[in-house]
């Protein structure tokens, strides 16, 4: 890092990426510092520099050796971040610059044998809550939130009929009869829509959403909140606001649809106002739309399969403007996915069990190319238009949004 680049950062203040600490903290608050930044998406800690941007210099006896005691002896499992000094930033007084990459695992503060967890908040880092660390293990892999057992439910708290009818339709095998629930038990648990959670053999969360009788009882946050606005901005009077419940997979083959999910809802609704009925040049009756159908179910599913469910305090948003349609999912891209690579067909599932489902019964693409090969085509050949792929990490949340005409 070059000086220049180093007042650059000062200059800009503290930020999600960047901490000013003097060269004095004791071990434990400079590892509270480095375990938040590798947690959150890497960052700089800055030794030398005053919470005011002043520069203070450093004055400690072998930083260097200090830093990276504190890292390996504080910090579970150990840091090795990368470690620089600037001269002469301002007459006399040097700076350290303490990089961390974002770990692969979660780290955590090991201080008077016990561990403490931090995450990063913007310019502060804070003990994480049992959320943000079950949401951070999820993110690396050390927890599949989809399979945790949904306490006080069983197999009686799933449709047999859906069940029934993905096993010997879908996948084309042999299954037990409606009327014999503790005959789906093996089957069920086996496939991980049950687990050994405790005596009462619980549905899993993927159970649950997937084949529910009633998945907002148990999540009410997997609805998805409709509504059309007048203009282009939000409104308290909308045209229609709706919210949205059904197990994520239909009952009944896609001709005939007997009990919609939550896509054929979506559908209903979208179909309402996104659509309309005509006659074409032989006086047959013909529906258009707006926004290509494939495009939109493409979006909606990614969403449902994608979203984090950890996030227990918002549910999916399908917003309908005079100029555009937005679908926004909470929850960050899973594992490291970024717009960019989302275009290029990058694959990463959250929700793996969820997404294998969805898949079986035709409603993704089979590839992992959905973005690239159904949205992006698909609005540019319906429009010429380019959706918006937006990844809000400080906000939690993605959103596609399409675009109804070209905009000049």
């Amino acid at each position: 890092m070059t000086k220049a680049e180093l007042l650059s950062l000062v200059a800009a203040g503290e930020n999600s990426g960047v901490e000013f600490k003097r060269d004095t903290p004791d071990n434990r608050a400079f590892a509270k510092e480095i375990t938040a930044f590798a947690n959150f998406q890497g960052g700089r800690v800055l030794l030398g520099v005053n919470d005011d941007g002043s520069i203070a210099g450093i004055s400690r006896a072998d930083l260097e050796g200090w830093v990276m005691n504190a890292c390996r002896d504080k910090i579970r499992p150990e840091i090795v971040p990368y470690f620089e000094i600037i001269p002469d930033v301002s007459p006399g007084k040097s700076v350290a610059v303490v990089t961390v990459t974002r770990g692969l695992d979660v780290h955590h503060v090991w201080h008077d044998q016990h561990r403490t967890y931090y995450v990063r908040v913007g310019s502060q880092s804070r003990e994480a809550s049992p959320e943000e660390l079950a949401r951070l293990f999820q993110r690396r892999g050390g927890v599949r939130w989809e399979l945790q057992p949904v306490s006080g439910s069983s197999v009686r708290d799933l449709d047999l009929r859906r069940l029934r009818e993905y096993f010997v339709e879908i996948r084309q095998q042999e299954a037990p009869e409606l009327g014999e629930p503790a005959a789906w038990v093996p089957l069920l648990l086996n496939t991980e829509f049950l687990t050994e959670g405790d005596a009462a053999l619980p549905a899993t969360a993927a159970g649950i959403l997937l084949f529910g009788r009633d998945p907002g009882r148990f999540f009410p946050h997997s609805a998805i909140e409709a509504v059309v606005y007048p203009g282009t901005e939000k409104d308290y009077n909308a045209v229609e606001r709706a919210s949205l419940h059904a197990p994520l997979v239909r009952y009944g083959p896609t001709s005939s649809v007997i009990e919609p999910g939550l896509w054929e809802e979506c559908f209903y609704f979208l179909r309402r106002h996104t659509s309309r009925e005509g006659l074409d040049a032989e006086a047959r009756r013909v529906r258009t739309w707006r926004y290509p159908v494939e495009v939109v179910r493409e979006g909606v599913v990614n969403a449902l399969v994608h979203r984090d469910y950890l996030l227990s305090s918002t549910g999916i948003e399908l917003s309908i403007y005079a100029d555009r349609l937005e679908i926004v999912s909470p929850g960050r891209p899973p594992n490291g996915i970024n717009p960019d690579r989302m275009r290029t067909g990058c694959r990463a599932a959250r929700n793996q069990l969820i997404k294998d489902t969805m898949r079986d019964y035709g409603y993704m693409e089979h590839m992992g190319m959905g973005i690239p090969r159904k949205i992006i085509r698909g609005m540019r050949e319906h429009n010429g238009t380019e959706p918006d792929l937006i990844a809000d990490l400080d906000g939690e949340r993605f959103t596609l949004r399409l675009w109804a005409d070209r905009r000049s």
